[in-house]
């Protein structure tokens, strides 16, 4: 039943992905759809984007596990699209045109800016998408019966995902997320109203449940987080970082005006908070419902939580019920982790086509052609190393790796685009400082802490520390030290670096621009 419903729903999206082939007829079509998205179409492909299997397995997973600190992924998660909406919004879509990297050149106007922000955007994508195919190795290999094993789950879903983005570019990629968002809302709706239904249509009911189950300690802080600092650096990451996602900036370059980009963003936050209000119920329900030990015993890192629920909810395993609410809830995580990939890989492919093949090698005048052929090579390549990565972080939480990925894009991409936005001083030297420094303090501290090295603790030393050393950073995200020292380094790159001409008037022009959108078609702005 399962793999029928996850054939149907990749049969669908393929149909959708060959139907938007036909309409890719220039370099914009496919990396941007041409700009013709509307408003509610971008905001719901904006959730679809946005409430990855990191959200769907991996939060509930946590929630289910680890109570009140697993929450706070959620509530980090939705907090985070204010700070899109209010800053990031209405200025990117007036100054760029395909890439984040676009916006910064605009202001800087310097080649080089145009590579390390290309970089970043590929390396960020990169930990995303970690996550991503996890979860799908995750999700199979449970369907299977551990017949199919991750190993082989993971290159599936990584050669699917590059013909989503090969064949049908941007536009295939919007419908792919929008039919994921509504499938997705779906589920989590039904489940939700089911484990109301079960308790008495009250919270209330569920927590006193849970504590008996679990204990008071478990809806407190602290059960995973030890550290508050852990805690903190955390949230930080979550909240700063989604204003410096490549994959969701992208989104403000498919819709037709900066206003659509704005009423975009309500949409979506609308989607996303309802969502991971339901996330609340789904983790704690199944902790009552499923139990710790029969979530981890299906998986060590919780992921497949909300599957067991479903099943749970349907009536248990034996029954028809509960297999084809695993079946459906199984599929609908499927489609999600499928969207998600799609969506991170025509980001980093378009970032480093549009960016340094185009921009860099070719100085602006590679044809539409050359352009689509590098691009589709760009979708293959990253495949592959998504499939590798995959491959290496397989007993990895994928909420907590999306973190990482949040992490770095706090520290190396939203210090750059604050400055450029609010900082008449900034230039090109502070943009490559931040950029280069917030990378590799970000990737250093995570290469030295808990996730990679081990815990001082016998009960935590586990083979899947690549470094079988005690962690020299204790934090299990580095947020905390790594998003302030992004800010330090682009502010110091700034003040040492070489002032230009005109730079007054080039700020004063580039707000103007941010702000009225006047000159994005090509007419002259007035004073």
């Amino acid at each position: 039943m399962t793999f029928l419903l996850a054939a149907i729903i990749v049969a669908i999206t393929l149909g959708v992905t060959f139907w938007a082939s036909g309409r890719n007829s220039s370099a914009g079509d496919f990396y941007v759809a041409g700009g013709k998205i509307s408003a509610t179409q971008n905001g719901i492909a904006i959730a679809g984007d946005y409430m990855s299997a990191a959200s769907f397995l991996g939060i509930t997973g946590l929630i289910a596990l680890n109570g009140y600190d697993g929450f706070m992924y959620s509530v980090g998660w939705f907090i985070a699209y204010l700070t899109v909406l209010f800053i990031v919004a209405e200025p990117l879509r007036n100054l760029g045109k395909y890439t984040l990297a676009d916006m910064l050149v605009y202001r800087l106007k310097d080649p080089r800016v145009r590579t390390y922000a290309a970089f970043s955007t590929i390396a960020v994508s990169t930990f995303y998408m970690i996550a991503q195919v996890v979860g799908a190795g995750s999700l199979i290999s449970l369907l299977s019966g551990n017949v199919i094993k991750p190993d082989l789950a993971i290159p599936l879903v990584g050669v699917l995902m590059i013909i989503y983005v090969v064949v049908g570019g941007m536009l295939a990629t919007t419908w792919v997320q929008i039919i994921k968002a509504m499938l997705l809302m779906a589920a989590t709706i039904v489940m939700s109203v089911m484990i109301l239904a079960k308790f008495g249509f009250s919270f209330s009911t569920l927590l006193g449940a849970v504590q008996d189950k679990s204990g008071a300690d478990f809806l407190s802080p602290g059960l995973k987080y030890k550290n508050p600092l852990d805690l903190i650096s955390l949230c930080l990451a979550l909240v700063l970082g989604t204003a410096g996602l490549p994959h969701i900036l992208v989104r403000f370059f498919t819709v037709p005006t900066a206003q659509d980009a704005r009423k975009s963003v309500v949409v979506a936050m609308g989607l996303i908070g309802a969502f991971y209000a339901m996330t609340a119920l789904m983790g704690n329900a199944a902790n009552v419902l499923v139990g710790k030990t029969a979530i981890e015993a299906a998986n060590k890192a919780g992921n497949m939580a909300a599957p067991l629920l479903a099943e749970a909810l349907g009536g248990g395993h034996n029954s028809l019920g509960g297999q084809f609410g695993l079946a459906f809830v199984t599929a609908v995580a499927f489609a999600t982790i499928l969207a998600v990939v799609a969506g991170l890989t025509i980001s980093a492919s378009t970032s480093f086509t549009h960016d340094i093949y185009n921009g860099v090698i070719k100085n602006g005048q590679a044809s539409d052609a050359e352009q689509f052929r590098v691009a589709r090579i760009a979708t293959v390549a990253v495949g592959i190393v998504a499939i590798l990565l995959g491959l290496i972080a397989k007993n990895q939480n994928v909420a907590f790796l999306v973190s990482l990925a949040f992490a770095i894009a706090a520290s190396a991409n939203l210090p750059v685009i604050l400055y450029t936005l609010f900082w008449r001083r900034f230039n090109a030297n502070g943009a490559i400082w931040g950029i280069v420094g917030g990378l590799v303090v970000t990737l250093s501290l995570i290469a030295i802490s808990p996730n990679i090295m081990k815990i001082d603790k016998p009960d935590l030393k586990t083979a899947r520390h690549l470094i079988q050393r005690n962690a020299i950073f204790p934090l299990e995200n580095p947020g905390i030290i790594s998003i302030p020292a992004g800010f330090a380094l682009a502010a110091a790159g700034a003040l040492l670096g070489r002032r230009r001409e005109n730079e007054e008037q080039e700020f004063e022009a580039m707000q103007y621009r941010a702000y009225t959108g006047a000159g994005m078609d090509g007419s002259v702005a007035h004073d």
